[in-house]
């Protein structure tokens, strides 16, 4: 069997390690919007029916609004973007990719799987998280000329401006979109590819109908269609991670990247660090390749006590 890769959550491995209820835990390892989009009032039909033509439409169309997606892009909904990771390698005859890193391992194993050679010399397909996972760090788009161009901008919503969704109307090129990270509701597995429309249409077809479940297309819409809300989230995002950035860098911390979702330090002992945490019921992150990095997601508004009684 091939062992997990490295990500962040994993609390129930680390209550069996440290005791505690999961109540009594912060879970700060993943960057999820600890202040998820409120929930709405769903029609029973959500829950009952298959999903509905209608309602990927609507769907659709404020994706399109919401995003500013180019009018030569196709836009999908996907049961979250980690389904279209694992799928588009494989829609195209494997080559080399070059994959710059450290980033999300993930997009890596999938075309690893179907084939690829992962390769940063000569490629024939390049992958850019934009920003980065997990240090922030966001692309020049003249750096991103592939016959096959993926741009995973699954934290991009808390910067939108430096968006790269204008490519996306460029031939062989697909934006990836998260909907689970900036609106908080990871467990609803929603996502949207963008870009090509061929590969939009193969990419549809390996996912078959209805990857989309009721309750998904429901609250993607309502939240697409809140601008207002987006806006004041990225506001409280920003000061929230300028408030951990000012507790972490007084105990010593150096800040080392990030977005307002999580929050990248330099420590002296990033292990030592992510006990002292878990012994006060906080799981973090660290990283098997920077014994040196820590990484902190952000939390809610009534459990910053518990993040500051840990330092």
């Amino acid at each position: 069997m091939t062992p997990p890769r490295d990500h962040g959550g994993g609390l129930d491995a680390a209550i069996a390690t440290w005791g505690g209820k999961r109540a009594d835990w912060l879970d700060l390892s993943t960057g999820i919007n600890p202040v998820p989009y409120p929930m709405p009032t769903l029609p029973a039909t959500a829950w009952t029916a298959l999903p509905d033509h209608d309602a990927m439409t609507i769907l659709i169309q404020r994706a399109r609004a919401f995003w500013n997606v180019p009018a030569e892009a196709a836009v999908l909904a996907v049961p979250g973007a980690s389904a279209a990771i694992a799928q588009l390698p494989r829609l195209r005859p494997p080559g080399r990719v070059a994959i710059p890193g450290p980033t999300y391992n993930e997009h890596a194993a999938a075309f690893r799987a179907a084939g690829w050679t992962v390769d940063g010399r000569t490629y024939d397909a390049i992958v850019a998280v934009h920003p980065n996972n997990p240090d922030g760090l966001t692309w020049n788009p003249n750096l991103l000329k592939s016959p096959l161009t993926i741009i995973d901008e699954s934290f991009c919503d808390v910067m939108p401006a430096a968006s790269l969704i204008r490519l996306a109307a460029r031939p062989g090129t697909i934006v990836l979109k998260s909907f689970g990270k900036f609106w908080g509701l990871a467990g609803l597995r929603l996502g949207f590819a963008i870009g090509d429309p061929a590969i939009i249409a193969d990419l549809a077809e390996a996912l078959g109908p209805w990857p989309v479940s009721g309750p998904a297309l429901a609250i993607g819409a309502e939240a697409l269609a809140d601008p207002l809300w987006a806006d004041e989230t990225c506001d409280r995002l920003a000061a929230d991670a300028q408030r951990l950035d000012a507790l972490l860098t007084a105990q010593g911390a150096l800040i080392k990247g990030g977005t307002t979702l999580f929050r990248l330090y330099q420590v002296e002992d990033a292990a030592a660090a992510q006990a002292h945490l878990a012994r006060h019921r906080i799981w973090s992150r660290v990283f098997p390749y920077a014994t040196d990095w820590l990484r902190l997601g952000l939390p809610p508004p009534d459990r910053w006590a518990q993040v500051d009684a840990a330092f």
